[in-house]
């Protein structure tokens, strides 16, 4: 398997589903409800996501699938797996705020190999290999540095897809961030989040039951970049993508930062 063809189908790919949602956006968005946790699905999630299996599918068409609208598209158990997010920020869209990104990431047996993040509002694409480092579209390396603030991290939040909202983990943590985080954004696209922290933009991100399809390009961009990842508890994290949503819960920052982070949550 040729992983950095892989990374260029996986771009340009990504680049396409991109062009698409930025040109989607100028017109009048077909918006429906998604399950019963008041999430939606847009015309363009569908449009995205057409688009990216036809060009993954065509490339690697012994391939498994698995699409954030479509769910399982080809045999399950195979050794290699795609996740596609083709629309990472739905809810932001459906609203008219352009904060959102496009997310691919190839798995061998569970474990993410390749992760691609693209956004279309800025052109920006970010892709990573396992063990070879993460690159901006200028083909510079990901390396952000250790900057602590004096007022406190810079963190991001995100959760997965219907957590109660007494959930007793959830409040706890967020009053945990409220009350020592300098600010936490709640972005509504994690994946935009994995971003900011492999450029250094914010200092970490905090976890919760995160979803399967927009985790493993994202976090896997990060590590590449130098961002350590830890449970919430502090132990290892597991990076597989096939274990149970609790441990999908995760504290991720530069690794000189990581203790710091850890305590403020306890």
């Amino acid at each position: 398997m040729d992983l950095d063809h892989a990374r260029t189908v996986a771009v340009e790919a990504a680049e396409a589903a991109g062009a698409l949602l930025l040109e989607g956006m100028r017109g009048a968005l077909g918006t429906r409800a998604k399950g019963a946790a008041g999430d939606v699905v847009t015309d363009l999630d569908l449009a995205s996501e057409k688009l990216l299996l036809e060009r993954i599918l065509t490339a690697y068409p012994s391939h498994t699938v698995i699409a954030e609208e479509s769910g399982l598209v080809g045999a399950a158990g195979g050794e290699w797996t795609w996740l596609v997010d083709p629309l990472d920020g739905t809810n932001n869209v459906a609203i008219g705020l352009p904060t959102y990104v496009v997310g691919v990431a190839l798995c061998r047996g569970g474990l993410p190999l390749l992760g691609v993040v693209h956004d279309p509002v800025s052109r920006q694409t970010w892709s990573a290999l396992r063990g070879r480092g993460a690159l901006a579209s200028s083909g510079a390396r990901l390396a952000p540095p250790y900057a602590p603030s004096p007022h406190g991290p810079l963190l991001a939040w995100t959760q997965g897809y219907g957590i109660a909202r007494d959930d007793a983990t959830v409040r706890r943590l967020k009053e945990r961030l409220d009350l020592n985080a300098r600010r936490v954004l709640q972005l509504w696209a994690p994946l935009l989040a994995w971003a900011m922290l492999a450029r250094g933009d914010i200092d970490g991100i905090v976890g919760y039951r995160a979803g399967v399809v927009d985790l493993p390009a994202g976090a896997l961009l990060a590590q590449e970049a130098g961002i350590e990842i830890r449970g919430l508890d502090g132990g290892p994290y597991e990076e597989c993508v096939d274990g149970p949503g609790d441990e999908r819960s995760f504290v991720a920052a530069h690794p000189r930062a990581l203790p710091g982070l850890l305590s403020l949550l306890r």
